[in-house]
C-alpha cells in the first residue's frame, strides 16, 4: 500500500455504479487503487465506468444484475467468492424513488418493488457476502441514505426505505463489531447532482446543486481514514 494508492490490494462492490454517485464513487475508489466490482441493471453505464477505471491505470470487474432477484445476488458472491478471499468494501448505494405522495395514496405495488430495492437487497447483499467482509482485515460497510429518513410530508415511502436502511446496516454493525474487522458507515450526500434528484425536485437548477464526485471523494475519505465504527455523516458540498 502506498500513499498514492491507499486502497491498493482493496476490494471494492458498488451497487448502482452505471451512473450518479455510484459511478463517482466506483471511480474514485478504482484512482485509490481499489480493484471495483461494478454492479447495475444495464451494461452500458458500468461498461463506461469501467472504460473509465481502466483508462485510468486502476482495475474493475462489471457485474450486470437485477437486485431484486435475490438469487443473483448469490450467484454474485458466489463468483466472488471464487476469486478474491475478502470483501474490503461494500457500498450500499443503489436505490428507487417511487412517486412522491401523500401516505395513504401510496401505490401498493410500487410501494413493495421500492421496499425490495431500498431495502431487502441490501440486506441480501449483507447476507451473501458476510463471510467475505469477515475475512477482511478492515472491512466497511457503507450505505447511502438521505435526510428524508425522517418524517417529511409526501416522502414516506422512500423515507421509510431509508430509515430501514439504516437501522438494519447500524444492527448488522453492532452485531459483529466485537467478533470482526467489519465497521458500518452511514453517508447521507446531501443535495447532489443526479437524475433521481432531478426528478424530486424537477423545477430545481442543477447548476446550484454540488457534483457526484464530491460525494465520491468524502466515501474514499471515510473509508481510508480510521473512521470509527457507527460514524454517520452529512456531506454538504
Amino acid at each position: 500500500m502506498t500513499d498514492a494508492l491507499p486502497l491498493s490490494g482493496k476490494l471494492a462492490l458498488v451497487t448502482g455504479a452505471s451512473r450518479g454517485i455510484g459511478a463517482a464513487t466506483a471511480r474514485a475508489l478504482g484512482a485509490a487503487g481499489a480493484h471495483v466490482v461494478l454492479t447495475a441493471r444495464t451494461s452500458g453505464g458500468l461498461e463506461e465506468v469501467e472504460d473509465h477505471i481502466h483508462n485510468a491505470g486502476g482495475s474493475a470487474t462489471i457485474a450486470p444484475l437485477d437486485l431484486t432477484d435475490g438469487e443473483s445476488i448469490g450467484r454474485l458472491a458466489q463468483a466472488i467468492a471464487g476469486r478474491w478471499q475478502a470483501l474490503d468494501l461494500l457500498v450500499l448505494n443503489a436505490a428507487t424513488l417511487g412517486s412522491l405522495a401523500a401516505v395513504p395514496a401510496i401505490d401498493a405495488k410500487e410501494f413493495a418493488r421500492l421496499l425490495t430495492l431500498n431495502v431487502a437487497a441490501p440486506q441480501a447483499l449483507i447476507a451473501a457476502f458476510d463471510p467475505m467482509l469477515r475475512n477482511s482485515k478492515d472491512a466497511r460497510v457503507v450505505a447511502l441514505t438521505s435526510s428524508v429518513a425522517m418524517p417529511r410530508a409526501y416522502w414516506g415511502a422512500y423515507g421509510a426505505s431509508k430509515a430501514a436502511l439504516e437501522t438494519m446496516v447500524g444492527a448488522y454493525g453492532e452485531e459483529v463489531k466485537n467478533i470482526s474487522a467489519i465497521r458500518t458507515h452511514i453517508v447521507d450526500p446531501g443535495a447532489t447532482r443526479t437524475a433521481m434528484r432531478a426528478r424530486a425536485f424537477p423545477g430545481e437548477d442543477p447548476a446550484t446543486l454540488k457534483e457526484p464526485e464530491i460525494v465520491a471523494d468524502a466515501i474514499v475519505e471515510l473509508v481510508v481514514q480510521d473512521t470509527p465504527h457507527g460514524f454517520r455523516t452529512r456531506i454538504d458540498g
